[in-house]
């Protein structure tokens, strides 16, 4: 979740990184140490979570054999918006800045203001250019949340595709069809099963404190749908045909019961209602199986199954991305060829992108490894035994692009209070987006 920090920190690094005085930058990520091209190396890893840690350790046989280098890793972990105030407080004071850092994707957005990535960060377009097929390889919409102005600036963890997931058991036992094709025939059945059963096929989050997750359950069937925030030029989209669409659905399903509102989707609210089966389906991003229902409802598995979500019957895809996390390489260090050749070859070959769905769960970035057969023929325990990748091979042709705005914050913020307004029905659709873009855009000076 993206956590701005106080403002005046916020407005000494707006006003040193990227808005004018671009000698606060000039000698940033610098050291006086000529590049190394070979050799022993300690590499300075930052990132938000241990699982990346061990990915990245457990990988440096495989880059040392690869590469001119031995590698050593140091690695500090810190939250995720607080990696890059600390990147952009360190780059200010020319010194301390690490050789690769794990940028989260709600947090990322801050470097993309001004010149910061362009000054801070390598471009690994070239890199991406000089492997034979990578560039026809790599997922457009996996590179678009970390590029700018065509240039890839950090290399993401995960194709994070939003699936339904459902209760087989009481699906079953409720008489409720597992293969109803549009999300409208599925309010008609949540209905009924609310009335019945008092229970949910939909979740959205109305957590106050946390307004990522209140447009989370916003944002996912907007993209599914077709819409999105921002586009390709940063411009705000949002106050679109579809989002309206998608939000009175919501605001409906919160009326008939096919839609349940919890504090949020992880902690006691969300458990004690999987637990009760008050809510037995919700639309969310792979990684919820490991991050929310196996924590959760453990002794729940085998009763979970995966599916394509519902579509939209006026149109749309089959699925949306959330989350992410992209690592970048430092620019102008001594370890600068180093990082970048320690990341090519460990996220982006073949074997690191299959061994990092087996230990971590978090889908390639490459069209070519959704072919692998070891994937393909994994069984998930946890839903009954499903080989789930070739679902999410068949869902691949419809992820789509995330784009993303440095003011994205500010978005989400208003965002997120409009959405609550609506979900109570203190305001109709159509008004909570008008005044979202008109209050951006207020906030944001454009």
């Amino acid at each position: 979740m993206y956590t701005p920090p106080p403002l005046p920190r916020r407005t000494l690094l707006r006003g040193a990184l990227g808005l004018g005085t671009a000698a606060a930058l000039a000698a940033c990520g610098r050291d006086s140490t000529t590049a190394r091209t070979s050799g022993d190396v300690n590499l300075a890893l930052w990132t938000h979570d241990p699982g990346y840690e061990a990915f990245f350790r457990k990988g440096v046989p495989e880059a040392d054999g690869l590469t001119d280098f031995r590698y050593h890793l140091t690695v500090t972990r810190a939250g995720p918006a607080d990696i890059v105030t600390k990147l952009l407080a360190q780059a200010v004071a020319g010194r301390g800045t690490p050789d690769m850092a794990g940028f989260e994707i709600g947090s990322f957005p801050r470097m993309l203001r001004g010149d910061i990535s362009e000054r801070l960060l390598h471009d690994f377009t070239p890199d991406i250019a000089t492997v034979p097929g990578l560039k026809e390889d790599l997922l457009p919409a996996r590179t678009a949340p970390y590029s700018k102005d065509g240039r890839v600036y950090a290399l993401d963890s995960d194709t994070p595709m939003v699936v339904y997931y459902y209760r087989d058991d009481l699906f079953t036992e409720y008489g409720l069809a597992k293969d109803t094709p549009t999300w409208e025939e599925f309010a008609e059945l949540g209905a009924r099963v609310h009335k019945d059963h008092n229970a949910s096929l939909c979740v959205v989050s109305t957590n106050g404190s946390d307004t990522a997750q209140i447009v989370q359950s916003f944002q996912m069937l907007l993209y599914q749908r077709g819409g999105a925030f921002f586009d390709a030029d940063q411009k705000l989209v949002l106050d679109s045909a579809e989002a309206e669409e998608v939000l009175r659905f919501l605001c409906e399903g919160l009326r008939s019961g096919f839609v349940i509102d919890i504090s949020d989707y992880y902690g006691a609210a969300m458990q004690t209602a999987l637990k009760q089966g008050r809510v037995i389906g919700l639309p969310m991003a792979i990684w919820y199986k490991s991050y929310g229902l196996v924590p959760n409802v453990p002794e729940q598995k085998g009763k979970w199954r995966v599916r394509a979500m519902p579509r939209f019957a006026e149109g749309g895809g089959t699925t949306a991305a959330l989350g992410g996390t992209g690592f970048g390489v430092i620019k102008d260090k001594a370890n600068t060829r180093a990082a970048t050749d320690f990341l090519l070859n460990t996220w982006l070959t073949h074997e690191g992108q299959v061994r990092r769905f087996i230990e971590t769960g978090y889908l390639p970035t490459r069209r070519s490894v959704f072919e692998d057969r070891q994937l393909r023929g994994l069984k998930d325990d946890f839903c009954g035994g499903q080989r789930l990748f070739g679902l999410y091979r068949d869902l691949l042709p419809d992820v789509p692009p995330q784009h993303t705005s440095p003011d994205q914050s500010i978005l989400f913020d208003v965002l997120a209070g409009n959405l609550l307004r609506a979900y109570r029905g203190d305001v109709s659709p159509r008004s909570a987006l008008r005044r979202t873009a008109e209050e951006f855009r207020d906030q944001a000076g454009r």
